[in-house]
């Protein structure tokens, strides 16, 4: 049995770039396909948030519209239900690496706010990274790559492969002109070597111990590639 730390958002809201505050959290799919993947595959999830915060569920990631239906949604919903871990988070400010075999954060618009500038977090990717143990990140959550830049402005994840919320998919949910700034834009500032596939289809992109996937139907296959790494 491996441990896995899974790095959450603590943000209920995303501030636009006028000012509004939107509702959000964690995706749903996000959280409950990769824990579904990690505790049916006998490991113990760990949730992390800054200073502790209950992780909260963006709740238009449970609209069946959103979830693949009404049947998904439910399924969805008793799985977060279920989760005690999601009670009972720990602060990011007391992770020790060394007790974690692996590192994954979910998305929803929530990192956007917090994680992006979390020093705390930042610190985690960076050990994370340099430990070669695996490190999994999809949708909206490489936004916490922005918070890896030290005082230069350079990052470890300079030059990596990786995926994530693409620009098309944050216009196709109405977004793309509300944002303070996109994701795909700012991977590609960072710099990585930022790729994608076509809008809403699973897309993964693995280099060396970084996983990443591009949306919330990508973060099942990346649970199963991060525990076939664990087994390596």
């Amino acid at each position: 049995m491996a441990k896995i730390l899974c790095v959450m958002t603590g943000a209920s809201y995303w501030t636009l770039k006028d000012g509004h505050r939107h509702p959000t959290g964690y995706w749903a799919e996000e959280f409950v396909a990769p824990y579904t993947v990690f505790t049916d595959a006998g490991h113990e999830v760990t949730v992390a948030t800054p200073r502790a915060v209950v992780p909260v569920v963006d709740t238009m990631s449970l609209r069946p519209g959103m979830a693949g239906g009404e049947e998904n949604s439910l399924r969805e919903e008793a799985v977060i239900e279920k989760a005690e871990e999601l009670r009972h988070p720990i602060s990011l400010k007391e992770v020790r690496l060394e007790d974690y075999d692996a590192v994954y954060y979910p998305g929803g618009h929530g990192p956007m706010e917090d994680l992006a500038v979390d020093p705390d977090s930042g610190a985690l990717l960076r050990e994370a990274l340099a430990s070669g143990k695996p490190l999994g990140v999809v949708c909206h959550a490489p936004a916490a790559f922005l918070a890896t830049r030290d005082a230069n402005g350079d990052t470890p994840f300079a030059n990596y492969r990786v995926a994530g919320f693409c620009n098309e998919e944050e216009a196709g949910v109405g977004f793309a002109d509300k944002a303070k700034w996109l994701l795909e834009d700012e991977l590609k500032k960072l710099p990585t070597d930022y790729s994608r596939g076509p809008a809403w289809e699973p897309y993964t992109v693995v280099d060396r111990n970084l996983i990443t996937g591009q949306n919330p139907a990508s973060s099942g296959p990346l649970a199963k590639l991060l525990v076939k790494a664990l087994s390596a």
